[in-house]
């Protein structure tokens, strides 16, 4: 089995994909659970903050969302650019 240099390069390309795809995924993951889960423990105590709670942890998921957004994008890039 011979594998030229260009291969070679593709092969590394889709395992990079894989790879940015699959870690950049587990950080948001984990932490917009954390945070629905700590939003879930503080609405749990105070349900008359429901409201701002709700809205902050939204805005804290979608800014912990942005490193999978990124992460795609870097995937992306690996199989269609190189």
């Amino acid at each position: 089995m011979d594998i030229s240099g260009p291969d070679f390069i593709k092969g590394l390309a889709l395992l990079g994909a894989g790879l940015a795809m699959g870690l950049g995924a587990i950080g948001p993951g984990v932490g917009e659970g954390f945070a629905a889960g700590k939003a879930c423990e503080a609405i749990g105590r105070k349900p008359q903050e429901a409201g701002l709670l709700t809205r902050t942890m939204l805005v804290g998921q979608a800014v912990s969302e942005s490193t999978g957004i990124y992460s795609l994008v870097v995937a992306l890039l690996l199989l269609f650019v190189v």
